[in-house]
């Protein structure tokens, strides 16, 4: 039980250190409350096509109808296999208002992963964008697995959007999917999404008897340490971290005037942070959330930018900061109505975070989460003058602590593992209860894997994660620190750091760089590194390559890189 919390005196006027999360028996009722405050205002933009809050209201209500004349009984699971587009909002609320888990799918998952993700959560139902249906009928092929699928909602471009031409061309470059004939197994029963809300505006909508202890969502982590697990995350949690990231942003709405939020949704629905961050903050705040299909289409995305002036609200991750301010256009915007950049997702480069600000004019308010916290659990003040490094201050009614091997409290500034306690915080992971054993102790805390320091006064700051921690010689090596050193050098686009095995001291340090500029050569990276870092931390490999392996958001994946170099 931690008695002493710092952080508390650290925050900012006006945010409370506890909320009152009861006057909303579900996130059904927190969502029927913004549908009926916002109805006339704009919701969604996607490519051209606003859709209001009534509209998506309206629309998400059918689907929902649709959905439970299927039958399926409370606490089914429904998959969502698509991309950001205007289906992605809709089916999410629409499975949410019928009453049922929804289960967001990586629409690019091969029919491995597919199969398997599919298999774990035992959905009944999938909504599908049709580009990804050979993925799908793949799926079913792969053996070993039991897929409990009965039905699919199929749903096309042209259904919300009315896309063709250049616009759809994009689109199909973009996720390098044509629409091919599929043949899905016989007991499966298909319709297309605009059929299934025709049907559903023809029955009656009944809301369901849902609590805030009723499971929301199954997210399944992105699986970059290990195989892909599904939290569970409940009503409650859901609920909680949307008020919770609503009070820790009211200092800038005061101090910045904001009369109306327009979010930039970059980052995939289908991942925890937009889905948290974009579509259920953003519906609560009344905002305008722009859709962005996929943000590694950087004409694309700057052109969105260039076109709305007015975005105010930018979560992100460092590679795409890094990708947009290595992209010439991105420096002519305007960027006078900025008021909030998020980072999250992975850690920020100091390097990165300072040349974004310069250009910008807005810090990089970086906060820290996990899928298995609905995600944020701190963050930074959004008043914040400059990037400090850290992860910021526990949200409220959140605590947070480092713990060393054998579970004891560390104290300010000692090195350890970072544990987390808070309403936001997941029940378990589904089917897995030995995996759950492992991360939730019986004092409800949440063991991260991530290792870093508290300081005196309640900010967190994280050292790197434990399972990409390298040890060599018997010292410890943070990737975090020496990808810093590196990607401040000009001319390198991005880099990683992984341990790879050597007999004589255990592990060493492996390089990966992505360089624009020739002249960034392995003897000028040692040379930096030489000066900047002491003798154990510097590589003693440097590979250099075109580009780097991600998950779905952007994060580098060293486990990747760390496989291939130990094979």
């Amino acid at each position: 039980m931690i008695t002493h919390k710092p952080w508390r005196s650290s925050y900012p006027a006006g945010v409370p250190h506890e909320l009152d999360y009861g006057a909303y028996g579900s996130l059904l009722d927190l969502l029927d409350e913004s549908f009926t405050k916002y109805a006339n205002q704009p919701a969604y933009w996607c490519m051209g096509k606003h859709f209001s809050y009534q509209v998506i209201d309206h629309a998400s209500k059918k689907l929902a109808t649709y959905l439970q004349s299927l039958g399926l009984k409370k606490g089914a699971r429904v998959a969502i296999m698509l991309p950001n587009i205007p289906q992605y909002p809709i089916a999410l609320y629409a499975v949410l208002r019928a009453g049922y888990i929804v289960v967001s799918i990586n629409p690019l998952y091969t029919p491995r992963e597919l199969s398997a993700q599919l298999s774990d959560c035992g959905a009944e139902t999938i909504l599908l964008l049709e580009h990804f249906g050979k993925t799908l009928e793949d799926a079913f092929a792969i053996e070993g697995q039991a897929i409990a699928l009965k039905h699919v909602v199929i749903t096309s471009i042209a259904e919300m959007l009315g896309w063709k031409g250049p616009w759809l061309d994009r689109f199909i470059r973009t996720f390098k999917r044509k629409v091919v004939p599929y043949v899905l197994p016989n007991h499966l029963q298909s319709i297309q999404f605009s059929q299934a809300l025709e049907r559903g505006a023809q029955l009656s909508y009944q809301k369901p008897a849902i609590s805030q202890s009723d499971i929301a969502l199954l997210q399944y982590t992105g699986g970059t340490t290990g195989i892909s697990k599904g939290a569970i995350l409940t009503h409650r949690n859901l609920i909680a971290n949307v008020m919770q990231i609503e009070a820790w942003l009211k200092p800038i709405q005061q101090r910045k005037t904001i009369e109306a939020w327009h979010f930039l949704c970059a980052l995939p629905m289908y991942h925890i942070f937009a889905l948290t961050g974009c579509g259920l903050l953003g519906m609560r705040l009344g905002a305008r959330i722009l859709l962005v299909p996929n943000a590694r289409d950087l004409p694309n995305l700057i052109g969105i930018l260039k076109e709305f002036p007015e975005i105010n609200v930018f979560p992100g991750v460092n590679t795409l900061f890094q990708a947009l301010l290595n992209n010439s256009k991105f420096t002519d915007l305007d960027f006078s109505r900025w008021a909030l950049t998020i980072g999250g997702g992975m850690a920020v480069q100091r390097s990165v975070a300072e040349r974004w600000q310069a250009l910008t004019g807005t810090v990089i308010t970086e906060g820290y989460g996990l899928s298995e916290t609905s995600p944020v659990a701190s963050c930074n003040t959004p008043l914040a003058q400059e990037f400090t490094g850290s992860i910021g201050l526990p949200l409220p009614d959140t605590e947070m602590c480092i713990r060393d091997e054998d579970g004891r409290d560390l104290v300010a500034g000692q090195v350890g593992e970072i544990y987390i306690r808070g309403p936001q915080v997941m029940s378990g992971y589904w089917q897995q209860e030995s995996e759950t054993s492992n991360v939730l102790g019986s004092d409800g805390y949440f063991r991260t894997g991530d290792i870093g320091l508290m300081d005196e006064a309640g900010y967190f700051k994280i050292v790197d994660r434990k399972k990409d921690m390298i040890l060599v010689a018997g010292f410890n090596v943070y990737p975090n620190e020496v990808e810093d050193i590196v990607a401040s050098i000009p001319g390198v686009v991005e880099c990683a750091v992984v341990g790879v095995r050597q007999t004589s001291s255990g592990e060493a340090v492996k390089l990966f760089v992505v360089r624009e500029d020739l002249n960034v050569t392995e003897s000028l990276i040692m040379d930096v590194c030489n000066r900047e870092l002491t003798h154990y931390k510097r590589p003693t490999q440097i590979e250099f390559r075109e580009s780097l392996p991600k998950n779905n958001v952007g994060k580098i994946l060293r486990r990747v890189l760390r496989d291939e170099s130990n094979a």
